[in-house]
């Protein structure tokens, strides 16, 4: 097995194991994509990667990061959604999208204008988590969600998922990590509920569990859903790897096809300790614990690194970002220095070495 075999998760073959992570592009109006998420989103489909992945999209307005974030709440998102998703198979890739509620962490302005929080105007709104803790001091309270306003929310995820589907899309990962709202819920560190959704760990999975369970059986049967976790939150207390393990093994009994593993973001401050495929190990344990497919994440910038991971059996794929950025034909480039031969487009042969 290595980096450029195929990888057939239930009826879908990805043509390599280079993964295209979902990163926000803060770039869309009302949460509807556009020419910058069809070259943005195309230029990796062209430039090889196996899965081509959108960013977290909301699943409501509310659910966003921020105002100009991806969204998919309403049969006009899918609409816009499906010319950039044909583009991006047409080219040989997987389309994908990540379903997301930024819970705490929403209501805030674009990362280049400094990414902080809104506390009124047009692009501000009341937050919800699961308990009314800001993720930083002296930031507006989040509104305590109630069972029913919960009930309510997995209702939108189910009814992103029919959108997804509708948009053409053959791979869902639900977000819940980085501190979003589903990772909220499990991490102690954010959830100190005292009713069915707080205090044990069956407890605070049982948001998420409920999310993945509905979205399975409303996603087909023939096509993957994944979930992307923070393995660690990286601070004493919080959710860890022997948390995440366990919740593999349930989203794993619920369906899910492949966690993606990535760490941190519940609360500021954690001390994470940052270096070239620092977050493999939990890729690695997951897999080999939980018995589940796995995706590694986090500094994979070399080719022979990111081989690697996948021959010595540390995870099933690998997914990029900001080395996608940097070089949206990376996998095309991967494969030449590993001395494997892929198709590149028509349009560029001229150029291949």
């Amino acid at each position: 097995m290595h980096l450029f075999d195929s990888f057939t998760i239930r009826a879908v073959t990805f043509r390599n194991r280079v993964f295209v992570s979902p990163m926000c592009q803060y770039s869309s109006d009302d949460g509807l994509p556009n020419d910058w998420h069809l070259v943005h989103l195309g230029s990796r489909a062209a430039g090889g990667a196996g899965l081509v992945m959108v960013e977290a999209s909301g699943v409501s307005p509310e659910g966003r990061i921020t105002s100009w974030d991806s969204g998919i709440w309403s049969q006009q998102h899918a609409d816009a959604f499906r010319p950039i998703v044909a583009f991006i198979e047409s080219n040989g890739a997987v389309a994908g999208i990540q379903l997301a509620h930024a819970g705490r962490k929403a209501s805030t302005d674009v990362p280049w204008r400094g990414g902080r929080v809104f506390r009124d105007g047009p692009n501000s709104w009341q937050t919800v988590a699961p308990s009314p803790i800001p993720f930083r001091d002296g930031e507006p309270i989040p509104h305590e969600l109630t069972a029913s306003e919960i009930d309510e929310i997995v209702g939108q995820f189910v009814r992103s998922t029919e959108l997804a589907l509708d948009a053409g899309f053959h791979v869902l990962e639900l977000h819940m990590a980085h501190g979003y709202l589903l990772h909220e819920f499990l991490s102690p560190l954010s959830n100190v509920r005292t009713d069915d959704y707080g205090g044990s760990l069956e407890n605070r999975m049982r948001f998420p569990l409920r999310v993945a369970e509905r979205v399975r059986q409303t996603w087909p049967n023939h096509l993957p859903l994944f979930v992307r976790i923070s393995a660690s939150d990286w601070v004493e207390g919080g959710w860890d790897l022997h948390d995440s393990i366990e919740f593999a093994k349930r989203l794993r009994d619920l369906g899910v096809d492949l966690i993606d593993c990535s760490s941190g973001g519940a609360v500021p401050g954690a001390k994470i300790e940052i270096g070239p495929g620092y977050q493999v190990p939990f890729a690695r344990a997951i897999r080999a614990e939980a018995r589940v497919a796995t995706g590694a994440v986090g500094l994979i910038t070399d080719a022979h690194q990111a081989d690697e991971i996948i021959r010595s059996g540390s995870a099933d794929a690998v997914l990029l970002a900001r080395e996608l950025l940097r070089d949206p034909y990376w996998p095309l480039h991967a494969a030449h220095i590993l001395g494997v031969d892929v198709p590149w487009p028509d349009q560029y042969l001229r150029a291949k070495p």
